[in-house]
């Protein structure tokens, strides 16, 4: 009986928590943002951490602040105070965790100010270690006053304080920073203190809550000392203002750093070099082939040989090949109006069209491909939509205003872009299949055929969350050792999970079924230009440098990289130096940008790959594309040691867990990008060879 009263008790204890956080948000109306006076508005508290470490947060109250002196204190009934706020996936993703403050704040108080203290208990030894800690390395917090964020200092390390008094030490912190300059020139020890006043100043126009300021008063400064009580105090004061409410978010971002002119010339370089390579494809590849096509015209007109004979004397090729034709491509006549020259007697194929029995054969590891491919075409569709929807903010709300608005939309677009994903890997392994010797043989086409399809739906659902879930479960496993917030709740991973379950693996697999049901070839039954031998070429050795694609991949990643590279600055300081990103349209134009650079240096590639009668152009074609993640990871490594003051396991563990994340994404992006323009180009090409 004992034990039933105590837990009807402790249900009825959560019960009324659980109430009390529902009538804060019901009462206080953070959904539609608007007020009447005297209605209550939640002072919310997020993390604090250290400044240099983004990843690092940790929730408010693991400093020893004190609980205010109001209703919600601990010791009242029903306090909201430490409440958890709801929050989405999205936001339990990005790492914020609010809880209530316990302070009172009533809209449009006209008391002229409200001071709420609190004073806590003597400082314990380890109290006292975490608050100098936290002001040794500079942490801050970060609270919420209807979803409008403010952030705050913990404490400084000072010299004296009664020194830095004596030098006209104020409430202007530009004082207190002279002064600390001026003690580390002199070798003196710093001790911490820890700012205990600090003003909240909200302004609202009408019934709306539109500029939040928080100030801490550096006369307020106390040294952190053991078996010393702290009293905090949070003055709350209201005021006025004409500024309107659509434009509230304006002051957090940052329009001279993101609209600066550096970054209008790098969208203007990048497209100059989308032009020049651009004119570089037309001039040398469609240059060269018309003059191949030429060459081909001469071996099959009129006195030509024909093409096995053009092929019995590939190794006793003429040097004066290339005078067959003038600079226009046109072959060239003698006085009687025929073809003059070696052309006469017939002339071999061109490096490209000898290979043409070749080059639409199934790549190695087929499946795979197949799997990487359809990944590759659902990131493709996951970062259009989610820049679309980000640049479409006017129209339903700034992604950059909401808490994991972001998160929460590439999770929407990602489980529904399975579908792409599958499709895209069924048809390419469809596509191929026939050309492999187990889609030759009658038997192997049934047999071997069932088991190909189902590792390349396999591999097409498992590839990417498989190296999502690796990645994140270390990072998760570390941020939880350390019990920062940026850990992965269980009931979050469940609801990943299911999402993942019961949306995207059917998507995928559906998607797969109907790749594999898609007709490819038209009206035809073959859906390749040219028949694939039975036997394979064999595939020179001797040939120039620029026909070895190994060569030529690291200078297409390279040109793909510096279309991008300004903007990636940009992404990478939002991601880890507090800015809130908002130029999508720059975004939206970087990206195509990307996507042509991309597609034309790896059609240069292929091109020269072919005239060394290399047909290995697939994964040619897929690693000139993804070349690009490798510059990335690279530049990431640039901008960690020299553009931030990151240290320690937790920050580091994150930054470089992530920045291979985004590495990878990219990699397969553009390399699903290459080979789909490398794809078009090879067909475009043999499709102009008339083979018998």
């Amino acid at each position: 009986n004992n034990a039933i009263k105590t837990m009807k008790q402790i249900l009825s204890q959560s019960t009324l928590l659980t109430a009390a956080s529902l009538v804060a948000v019901v009462t206080g109306d953070e959904y539609t943002h608007r007020y009447k006076k005297g209605d209550r508005v939640d002072l919310w508290v997020n993390k604090v951490g250290p400044y240099a470490n983004p990843q690092e947060a940790y929730e408010y109250y693991t400093l020893p602040y004190c609980a205010p002196d109001t209703k919600h204190h601990p010791s009242n009934e029903n306090g909201a105070f430490n409440a958890l706020k709801a929050h989405s996936i999205g936001e339990r993703l990005g790492g914020h965790a609010l809880r209530h403050s316990g302070h009172d704040l009533l809209f449009a108080d006209d008391k002229g100010g409200v001071l709420e203290t609190c004073t806590t208990e003597k400082l314990t030894d380890e109290q006292t270690a975490l608050f100098a800690k936290a002001a040794n390395d500079q942490w801050f917090y970060q609270m919420y006053v209807d979803d409008l964020p403010v952030w705050g200092m913990v404490g400084e390390m000072l010299p004296d304080l009664d020194a830095a008094k004596s030098e006209k030490f104020g409430s202007d912190l530009s004082h207190l920073e002279e002064a600390v300059a001026k003690h580390a020139r002199e070798g003196g020890a710093l001790t911490p203190y820890v700012y205990t006043k600090r003003t909240l100043v909200v302004s609202y126009n009408d019934d709306r809550v539109v500029k939040v300021d928080l100030t801490s008063d550096p006369s307020s400064l106390k040294e952190v000392k053991k078996g010393m009580a702290l009293t905090f105090e949070l003055d709350i004061q209201w005021a006025k203002t004409n500024t309107p409410f659509h434009s509230r978010f304006d002051r957090y971002l940052d329009h001279a750093f993101f609209k600066h002119q550096i970054h209008w010339f790098s969208i203007f370089n990048s497209f100059m070099m989308v032009l020049f390579l651009m004119g570089l494809v037309a001039l040398i590849l469609l240059r060269t082939l018309r003059k191949d096509y030429a060459r081909y015209a001469l071996n099959h007109g009129p006195g030509g040989r024909d093409l096995e004979m053009a092929e019995q004397n590939d190794h006793h090729g003429s040097d004066d090949e290339d005078e067959d034709v003038d600079e226009n491509g046109k072959p060239l006549l003698d006085e009687g109006g025929r073809p003059s020259g070696p052309g006469r007697m017939g002339v071999e194929d061109s490096g490209w069209k000898q290979v043409h029995g070749d080059v639409f054969r199934a790549p190695k590891f087929l499946p795979l491909l197949a799997a990487i491919l359809g990944t590759g075409w659902q990131l493709v569709t996951l970062v259009m939509g989610v820049v679309l929807f980000a640049v479409a903010g006017p129209l339903h709300g700034e992604v950059h205003e909401e808490r994991g608005e972001v998160l929460h939309a590439i999770l929407v677009f990602y489980s529904l872009s399975s579908i792409v994903a599958g499709y895209a890997s069924g048809s390419y392994f469809k596509l191929y299949f026939a050309t492999t010797p187990a889609g030759r043989s009658k038997g192997g086409a049934a047999a071997g055929g069932t088991t190909q399809w189902q590792l390349t739906m396999g591999l097409t659902v498992l590839l990417l969350p498989t190296i999502l879930v690796s990645i994140l479960s270390v990072l998760n496993f570390i941020a939880l050792c350390y019990q920062t917030i940026y850990y992965i709740p269980f009931l979050v991973l469940l609801k990943l999970f299911f999402l993942w379950v019961f949306v995207s693996v059917p998507l995928c697999i559906l998607g797969t079924l109907l790749g594999r049901h898609a007709k490819l070839g038209g009206k035809k039954s073959d859906p390749f230009p040219c028949r694939v031998n039975a036997i394979p070429r064999p595939i020179p050795d001797d040939i120039q440098w620029y026909g070895v694609p190994a060569n030529l991949i690291p200078f297409a990643g390279l040109l793909s990289f510096g279309s991008i590279f300004i903007e990636l600055y940009y992404i990478l300081t939002s991601l880890w130096n507090y800015k809130f990103y908002h130029v999508y349209g720059f975004l939206l134009g970087v990206y195509a940008i990307l996507c042509l650079v991309v597609c034309m240096t790896t059609v240069i590639v292929v091109y020269f790959s072919l005239n060394s009668e290399n047909y290995l152009w697939q994964w040619t074609a897929f690693y000139s594309g993804s070349s690009t993640a490798l510059y990335v990871f690279l530049y990431s490594i640039y901008y960690f040691v020299f553009k931030t003051s990151m240290n320690g396991l937790v920050q580091t563990s994150f930054y470089f867990g992530y920045m291979l994340l985004i590495s990878l994404g990219v990699g397969t992006l553009c390399g699903t990008l290459g080979h789909w323009s490398a794809n078009k180009f090879v067909r475009t090409i043999f499709q102009n060879v008339k083979v018998d």
